[in-house]
């Protein structure tokens, strides 16, 4: 097949849906697809992530990727797109989230190229955003399918498109070596990954660490992610009177390296579509935690199995709590890691690559039988 895929940028450091694009196309590339990835990003802007000598990148330059779309731009990329898929004529175009499936969808309009929709939130996440949310429903009439990465997500869109939703995971990699021990050691790492936002609620993981410091003075926590919370988190850390032993690490394109180093991986969003970073943590064979009211957390983690999940009115106690079971016991967590690996075996690269495929042949035979 002939793939293109569009994105709004590339060069968004630790985004979640990025890696993912990077590891499925470098999987579709070597499986003899021609793959191109679209961005709207400048010329010579480079991407966190590195991807596949065989995927050809195309930056559009099509207004500033950094920022919110402006109403104009949105025009020139529908336009812009346009014209692309008239030169290149894939077999499917794939729009990776809102920012780029929203102007895909228009733009395919009479080229003969099905679309996907290719969306990594939950629908919640445009609640209050009007014109996201409208932009969305209008998109969604001209897309051959939409892709949600979990069933709970999936069950989240309004019923006049969900026929349209296929569940696909966002596929895993393997684990690989562990360089560090559960059982402890010297010293022992609680490691969260995500973006600094809201939505990742690492406000209440600080808060729950400093509840239990003092108790456990051989165990410190690692955040790795940046966003626009990273000021408001510094001070918290910095008024908890535990800077040495919290850090805020950025972000990173070697995260497998951090899943090997921790001990714990804790999840204390209050939502995901899927939770890719939670799976990465069991399939480096690590214990993890999370709540168990956030969609696609509660998905992944198995309570007893592979980890833990907390809930209660008070977020911070509950997570406390739970922290401090995985903490105290070193048993406990060499039998729930051992078991994170199977827990999440389904999720691998090549099944998901191969549901990507049995999409997109599906929509290819029927836009050709229309033709």
């Amino acid at each position: 097949m002939n793939l293109l895929f569009v994105i709004k940028s590339l060069a968004v450091r630790g985004g979640g849906a990025e890696r993912v694009l990077a590891d499925l196309t470098a999987e579709l590339a070597a499986r003899g697809h021609v793959v191109t990835i679209a961005t709207f990003d400048a010329a010579g802007v480079a991407p966190f992530y590195a991807f596949a000598p065989g995927v050809k990148l195309l930056r559009l330059g099509i207004g500033d990727a950094s920022r919110k779309t402006r109403s104009l731009d949105l025009l020139r990329r529908i336009r812009g797109l346009s014209e692309l898929l008239l030169q290149l004529r894939p077999d499917a175009a794939i729009g990776f989230m809102h920012s780029a499936y929203v102007p895909l969808a228009v733009a395919a309009r009479g080229t003969g190229v099905p679309a996907v929709g290719s969306e990594h939130t939950v629908y919640s996440h445009y609640r209050g955003k009007f014109f996201d949310r409208l932009s969305l429903r209008l998109a969604a009439r001209h897309l051959a399918a939409i892709t949600a990465t979990s069933r709970s997500m999936a069950e989240g869109f309004p019923a006049a498109f969900r026929q349209r939703v296929r569940v696909i995971a966002n596929p895993v990699a393997s684990g690989g070596a562990r360089s560090s021990d559960v059982e402890g050691g010297a010293a022992k790492t609680l490691l969260a990954v995500g973006r600094l936002e809201d939505e990742k609620d690492h406000a209440t993981l600080v808060s729950a660490f400093a509840h239990v410091a003092d108790r456990f003075s051989d165990w410190r926590l690692r955040i790795v992610g940046e966003g626009s919370l990273r000021e408001t988190l510094q001070r918290q850390v910095e008024q908890s009177g535990l800077a040495e032993r919290i850090e805020l690490a950025g972000s990173t394109p070697g995260i497998t390296k951090e899943y090997a180093s921790a001990d714990v991986f804790v999840m204390p969003s209050k939502y995901e579509s899927f939770g890719l970073a939670c799976a990465e943590a069991l399939a480096a064979g690590l214990p993890a935690i999370g709540f168990a009211d956030c969609a696609g957390t509660n998905e992944l983690i198995k309570p007893g199995r592979n980890g833990l999940l907390v809930e209660g009115v008070d977020r911070v106690a509950a997570l406390a709590n739970g922290l401090s079971e995985l903490m105290a016991s070193a048993a406990l967590r060499r039998r729930l890691g051992a078991a994170g690996p199977a827990s999440v075996a389904a999720f691998r690269l090549p099944a998901i690559a191969s549901s990507w495929e049995e999409l997109l042949r599906e929509h290819i035979g029927k836009s050709q039988c229309a033709a």
